[in-house]
């Protein structure tokens, strides 16, 4: 549980810096057979882009969604698969990292070790639960990094001095996807919540614990408590609500019945005299529920949260029924992804950084350090001239929104400083085992970084990961080096291609430093309020505006879009293309007019590039969770929501009244 992952902004990216030769997708990088030229643009932008590929193609068995980011996904598993299983069998020559990612690799691959195993290695972790006595040695369990509870601990660069490092104390411990999965009405949240009381049963009643259904009714019907009392995502992500330091005294007067002492030393942050409490209300809540509701329903709560969160490391019974229902009932996926897919993504989480080093290696050039550079430092100066001559920011915002611009720190690639796993223990025949050391090692890197100041090189995404983000405490956007490669970023593709897909989304991370919530962070990453009241009115009365579009928006009948919850991705989109267009049109005026290529002029190029990367399709499962806990919009809203408050694709395609997605001039919202 990390603040920090509420205000990181991330964003699949897509295409770069044109040079020669044939772009990998299509003649310009984009191909054109995905369009349905019978969509009107000014209709449907996203299906005119995106509407044939659509037709013909379906979501794979294993997978929530398909698109073009499945592609490289699919090529980064294959890659990682090759260093994983290389690592494993040369060992003696990759050192002590080979013999912990072959080891662990080896130990999930292992099937018939672990169904001979069967239960036992399950039981001294259940046996811990078992000997609790009292409820202060169960706040006690609740912070230990494997086990679960009302409440959780994070560490994270204190927002009002990100120089140094502050603990958070934050909501948790529902096993549903989040509070709206057990208030909301209907036949649908009624079938959620008959499926999960029968997982509840199965899972406890395949770990060999007796009287299942009785304590899965008393397991709901607590969480359902603890559910009724937490924020809800929209208000979580509020950075001046959730910012509340309080000492010990006050935290026991907030919540009494957490034993904080204990906890804070069972956790390892005994010296930690300050807790940002993130979410007081439901904190308080809870604590009133370990007050009132009995010891051994509790414990049964803790011992099924453990056997339910580590069941893909235990036998293939325990397994399959937590992808039954967290897959392929809450999410429509119908089948298991293949076993080493699964394996690598466990190493990848466990190891990342120590396989990333071999992935950087094999799979990345200098010269796309030196692209990046390019193409970052032009978004920025076009943004730089936007805050110049923005007409509703005032000289004294302005300036320090330059100074925020001018601080930024761009990171391609990966660390410059990987981490050392060499104390992190691992076995060939202990999957579970090596899955809980995991997550204390996790756990004690953090405590091992505290007594120091906050180290700016730490990454919080692996090298091969296909994505991106912006943290506000740092002021930094990065791009690590899978994202890196085509169909995202092709050395080769037409300009114009490259400036409406990477460059939109190097916008979008730049951009999340003005949002609603990274505008609140300074030029050093501290939360501070530089803005005059005159020119924060006028922004929030834009960011109102988007608000109010995205609210409109619904993507299945009855589920809309959360306007307020999406709000920082939306303006990060918005206010990147707007951006990337910018920069685009100075690179044309530098390089003259681009060439009609298949019949499109270089802005049309631009939009469908953008429409392009964002080439989606979803589940209705998968998707019905990221409306109700996700702050980002599903991708045709990012595309259709964002275009339609754009000028220049107006008259780029001659957008007229008539057209359905048309908003008069004094409609749209300018972010920039």
């Amino acid at each position: 549980m990390n603040v920090r992952h509420l205000l990181l902004g991330t964003t699949l990216l897509a295409a770069a810096p044109a040079l020669a030769a044939t772009p990998k997708f299509g003649d310009w990088g984009y191909d054109s057979s995905s369009m349905d030229n019978a969509v009107k643009p000014g209709d449907d932008f996203f299906d005119f882009v995106n509407g044939s590929w659509a037709k013909r193609t379906e979501i794979a068995a294993d997978r929530t969604f398909v698109g073009i980011d499945s592609v490289l996904n699919d090529q980064i598993d294959k890659d990682v698969r090759a260093v994983v299983e290389d690592m494993a069998k040369n060992s003696a020559s990759s050192g002590k990292i080979g013999q912990q990612v072959g080891d662990f690799y080896a130990s999930w691959m292992d099937e018939a070790g672990i169904e001979k195993r069967g239960l036992a290695p399950l039981k001294p972790y259940l046996a811990r639960v078992a000997a609790v006595k009292d409820k202060t040695a169960l706040t006690h369990l609740f912070v230990d990094p494997s086990y679960a509870g009302p409440v959780g601990l994070g560490i994270i660069p204190d927002p009002q001095d990100p120089t140094r490092y502050v603990a958070i104390a934050g909501q948790g411990g529902l096993g549903m996807p989040n509070r709206d999965y057990y208030l909301l009405q209907g036949a649908k949240y009624d079938g959620y919540r008959k499926a999960y009381r029968d997982y509840v049963i199965k899972i406890q009643t395949l770990a060999g614990i007796t009287d299942a259904a009785a304590k899965a009714d008393k397991i709901i019907a607590l969480e359902t408590a603890i559910a009724k009392d937490q924020w809800t995502p929209e208000r979580s992500r509020e950075i001046k609500d959730i910012y509340n330091p309080m000492d010990r005294a006050k935290m026991a007067t907030l919540a009494p019945q957490f034993d904080w002492n204990g906890m804070l030393k069972q956790a390892g942050l005994a010296n930690m005299p300050t807790v940002v409490v993130l979410q007081p209300s439901a904190i308080q809540s809870a604590g009133k529920l370990v007050d009132t509701v009995p010891l051994q329903t509790w414990k049964d709560y803790v011992a099924y949260h453990f056997v339910s969160s580590h069941a893909q490391f235990l036998p293939k019974a325990l397994d399959q029924a937590n992808f039954d229902f967290f897959s392929k009932t809450l999410r429509d996926v119908p089948t298991q992804r293949d076993r080493w897919k699964r394996g690598v993504a466990l190493v990848n989480g466990a190891l990342g950084e120590g396989v990333g080093q071999i992935y950087v290696q094999r799979h990345y050039p200098a010269e796309s350090d030196r692209q990046m550079g390019e193409l970052i430092a032009n978004i920025r100066a076009a943004l730089k001239e936007k805050i110049e001559t923005n007409s509703w920011m005032d000289t004294g915002t302005r300036k320090e929104a330059l100074a925020k611009l001018a601080s930024f720190d761009p990171r391609t690639g990966h660390p410059v400083k990987y981490i050392d796993y060499s104390s992190l223990n691992v076995s060939r025949t202990d999957l579970l085992g090596n899955a809980v050391r995991s997550d204390e090692f996790d756990w004690n890197l953090q405590l091992s970084r505290l007594p120091k100041p906050v180290d700016r090189t730490l990454w919080d995404m692996t090298p091969q990961t296909n994505n991106a983000y912006y943290d506000p405490f740092m002021n930094q956007i990065t791009f690590p080096a899978a994202i890196l490669q085509p169909p995202y970023f092709d050395p080769n593709a037409d300009p114009a291609s490259n400036y409406g897909s990477i460059g939109a989304t190097i916008g979008h991370e730049i951009g999340h430093g003005f949002d609603d919530q990274g505008r609140q962070f300074d030029a050093k990453g501290r939360l501070r309020d530089w803005w005059t009241p005159a020119t924060a009115k006028l922004y929030t009365d834009h960011a109102q505006a988007l608000v109010k579009q995205y609210d409109s928006y619904e993507p299945i009948p009855g589920v809309r879009i959360k306007g307020q919850l999406t709000l920082g991705e939306n303006l990060g989109d918005l206010g990147g293309l707007e951006v990337a267009y910018a920069a685009y049109r100075r690179y044309v005026a530098q390089h003259g007019e681009p060439p009609v290529i298949d019949g499109m002029t270089g802005d049309q190029r631009f939009f469908v590039a953008y429409g392009y990367s964002w080439q989606t399709k979803t589940r209705e499962g998968a998707l019905r969770a990221q409306l109700l806990t996700n702050e980002h919009s599903p991708a045709k809203y990012r595309v259709n929501g964002v275009v339609r408050n754009i000028d220049a694709w107006y008259k780029a395609f001659n957008i007229q009244p008539s057209d359905k997605m048309y908003l008069p001039p004094e409609q749209r919202v300018h972010v920039w």
